[in-house]
């Protein structure tokens, strides 16, 4: 299966660590979910600063390793393995995504191992999400 465009579109904002296109990439109702956050963060403004943290955080060592993708005319879904290093501490992680039909992402959920690796995530946003 060909890279579908949203996940493109997601490596380009990953690789250049500009959110600027996040605002074509997110639905307004887009949800964000973290194992940093206890409940769902509904809404464009909450997972655009999200992710403009994690883009700090884990932007500057995040390599994906691996992807998978499903979907169709409705819209459709992706799974991103990837791998870095937040305050000395490998970390080692999945971005799953789901897109609507206009190709715009509905969802955005974190997924991270180990312990260790998701206290230096969890220390490490909460510190950048503090700034701003």
């Amino acid at each position: 299966m060909t890279t579908p465009a949203p996940v493109l579109a997601w490596h380009d904002i990953a690789r250049t660590r500009d959110p600027a296109g996040l605002d074509a990439l997110l639905a307004d109702d887009c949800v964000f979910r973290s194992p940093a956050v206890h409940t769902p963060q509904e809404g464009k403004a909450v997972t655009t600063a999200y992710l403009r943290a994690a883009m700090v955080v884990l932007g500057p060592t995040l390599r994906y390793v691996d992807e998978w993708y499903a979907g169709g005319d409705d819209g459709g879904s992706a799974v991103l393995e990837f791998e870095c290093e937040v305050a000395g501490k490998v970390v080692h992680g999945v971005d799953m995504m789901r897109w609507g039909s206009d190709g715009r992402l509905t969802s955005f959920t974190v997924m991270v191992r180990p312990m260790k690796g998701l206290e230096a995530v969890v220390a490490a946003m909460g510190a950048e999400l503090m700034k701003g």
